[in-house]
Order: structure tokens, then sequence, then C-alpha cells
């Protein structure tokens, strides 16, 4: 059976621009395997980038809207985020919860000349692989 590194690794190896790939626990913001092939990605860094996205899938204000979502539905809406994607002026981000383990985040960082379909291509390909090797 693969490791998470390995299959970490193999995104960032698919994708042309990849930066790196990390996959991080929703519920307490630790990484859980990052691969990466730039030098500044430094662990204080990384972890920055991982409570980041913590902040934008689960955060204080996350929970505030679907709360307010909940009480105008007349159900419990919790965890809605599914998948972001960010752009910065030098890279692009692709994130996917795991739907079978919706604390299972799944980050890859590419450069900017990186192809968006082969971005979610290579993370939707990779989180059948993922979802059993997150604890």
């Amino acid at each position: 059976m693969a490791k998470l590194d390995d299959v970490t690794r193999d995104v960032v190896n698919s994708v042309d621009g990849a930066l790196g790939c990390a996959v991080v626990d929703l519920s307490s913001g630790l990484l859980l395997s990052v691969s990466h092939n730039v030098p500044y990605f430094t662990q204080t860094y990384l972890e920055a980038v991982g409570a980041a996205a913590v902040d934008m899938l689960r955060g204080k204000n996350v929970q505030a809207v679907e709360s307010l979502l909940s009480a105008q539905r007349g159900k419990t809406l919790e965890k809605s985020i599914q998948e972001i994607q960010m752009t910065t002026e030098n890279t692009l981000h692709f994130m996917m919860v795991a739907k079978e383990k919706p604390d299972a985040l799944v980050i890859l960082i590419t450069n900017r000349k990186a192809n968006l379909g082969m971005g979610w291509a290579a993370v939707r390909k990779a989180m059948p692989m993922i979802v059993p090797l997150v604890p």
C-alpha cells in the first residue's frame, strides 16, 4: 500500500508547474503529508498555509454563515465548503475536501503557468488513493 507522502509526491510530479501538495487534517490543522520542490517552503510556512486553509473552510466566520443558513433553511448545515480555488499573483491553489472524510483536505499549489484543468484533475485523481491513508 502506498504511503501518503508517496501520493502527494506523485501529484506534484504529475502537474507541470506544481510547487507542492499537502494533506491537512481540518479538525486539528495538522499537516498529514507534504511534498514540495520549493526551498522556501519551510515547516513554519507550511504550517501557516495549513492553518489558513482551516480558517477558510472551518473558521469562525464560515461557521457563523453556516449557522445563519441552517436557521434559514431549517436544517443543519456544517462543513459545507467542498472545494476552493485561490489565485495569488504567482500561484494557483486547488483545495478539495474528501467527501468520505470531511476533515481531510488536499491542497495543490502550482505556478500561474499551470493548466487549471490539470490541477483539478490531479487532485481528483489522487483523492481515492488519499482517503484510505488518512487516519
